[in-house]
């Protein structure tokens, strides 16, 4: 293997902020869009959890985690000082709390309140107004700072926003309104109106062993 891949599905948020890292780190990757209902023998036999997203590198060791693959990006990454930026030790407690608020709290009602279908329908307002608790929380902090910690873009916006953009489109489908305040929207609408969020949210065929290789960089 010459190249690191990535195990990815274009719509799922953990796959996103890797994708966002990545580019934003200007690393190039191998990418292999998975069908989630009938998941490569691949991934499966590398995947301790069986789900994207999963890096797979070059020497054949396997990472996870999202936000693990974030850091390994920043780690390899040859833009200068990119780590000490946009994960600096100072703020890494922080960052930690509010990322692990977003992957367990924020991500539980949300799930319920979008597919609130599979779990239990007649819960879907309670996890609604339950989620929008997080959202007031984060414009709070978006009044003073332009940024969820303080004055920088940090790794915590990286891994929040897409799942805020599944929140957004949540909504959207179910035809709630008044769900974003203007500090949280601008704040979004950074990464909407990116000039990579085209590339990010590329859609790339399934991949199978047989398809020709496709690449995920910031080129």
């Amino acid at each position: 293997m010459t190249t690191d891949i990535l195990y990815s599905f274009r719509r799922c948020p953990y796959a996103i902020r890797v994708r966002w890292a990545l580019l934003i780190c200007e690393i190039k990757v191998e990418i292999r869009e998975v069908d989630l209902k009938n998941k490569p023998i691949e991934l499966m036999n590398k995947s301790r959890t069986k789900t994207v997203p999963i890096l797979l590198k070059k020497n054949n060791e396997v990472i996870e985690e999202s936000l693990d693959i974030i850091i390994w990006a920043l780690s390899e990454s040859e833009k200068e000082n990119i780590k000490k930026f946009y994960n600096p030790k100072n703020k890494e407690k922080e960052i930690l709390e509010i990322i692990s608020e977003n992957d367990h709290s924020f991500k539980y009602h949300l799930d319920r309140f979008k597919y609130s279908a599979r779990f239990n329908a007649s819960e879907e307002d309670y996890h609604y107004l339950e989620a929008t608790k997080f959202i007031k929380k984060w414009n709070k902090i978006l009044t003073n700072n332009r940024w969820i910690i303080g004055d920088k873009p940090s790794i915590a916006d990286w891994c929040i926003w897409p799942f805020v953009r599944q929140f957004k489109i949540a909504c959207e489908s179910q035809k709630k309104t008044n769900y974003f305040d203007d500090p949280i929207k601008n704040w979004l609408g950074y990464f909407e109106k990116h000039q990579q969020f085209k590339k990010l949210m590329h859609k790339f065929d399934p991949w199978k062993p047989s398809k020709n290789k496709e690449y995920f960089d910031f080129n």
